[in-house]
């Protein structure tokens, strides 16, 4: 799952990484791992449902692309980092309300069909799509505060974005194990219920 997310925001970190010497370079850096990302997926076979941030960051890079080549002394994009968080936060919170939190197919790859069926592999993943988002919202808030107040602080931007980023991945990692105890699901009695299936 790390794996996966540290794969997944991979456009992002180019994009504030080369945005730091360019921003035009930044945004078709993030561009192009995005849709090489995409691709690779696709290729690979992995479902729509599993790759919901994949397409939004492919989406969010391709409209990032054009305003920097087109409009490239817009005052919006001084807060780049706010709005990078920002779109991720709306992301995740329009799959909450369409009722298709990004972390389920994400999840579905991982386990068994039985599993994913269930209505407690729903409900895990829509708190823990829930916390993501609200992780993504107090970021881009924060950030876009920061951005606003001391645009050159580079140690509290870092600071920020690793501090939101890594409560959710904690989250994400041990929320599952909390309910499988507090539930009695043990290796054994999955294993005994897939097979009753």
């Amino acid at each position: 799952m790390v794996k996966y997310y540290a794969r997944t925001f991979l456009p992002w970190i180019l994009l504030a990484v080369v945005s730091g010497f360019d921003v035009r370079a930044g945004a078709l850096s993030g561009l192009a791992a995005a849709v090489l990302l995409l691709i690779d997926d696709r290729r690979k076979g992995t479902p729509w449902d599993a790759m919901i941030l994949d397409a939004s960051s492919t989406l969010y890079m391709a409209v990032l692309s054009v305003l920097t080549l087109v409009a490239p002394h817009l005052a919006v994009l001084r807060y780049g980092t706010s709005l990078a968080i920002g779109w991720l936060a709306i992301t995740a919170w329009t799959g909450l309300a369409i009722g298709r939190p990004f972390t389920m197919g994400i999840a579905r790859r991982s386990v068994s069909e039985f599993v994913s069926s269930t209505p407690t592999f729903r409900r895990v993943n829509i708190v823990i799509t829930t916390v993501w988002a609200l992780c993504f919202t107090a970021d881009a808030v924060v950030l876009a505060v920061l951005q606003h107040r001391t645009p050159h602080n580079l140690a509290a931007l870092v600071v920020c974005k690793v501090v939101f980023f890594a409560a959710a991945t904690v989250f994400t990692a041990r929320y599952p194990k909390v309910v499988q105890r507090r539930l009695g699901i043990t290796p054994e009695r999955l294993r005994a219920a897939e097979a009753a299936e």
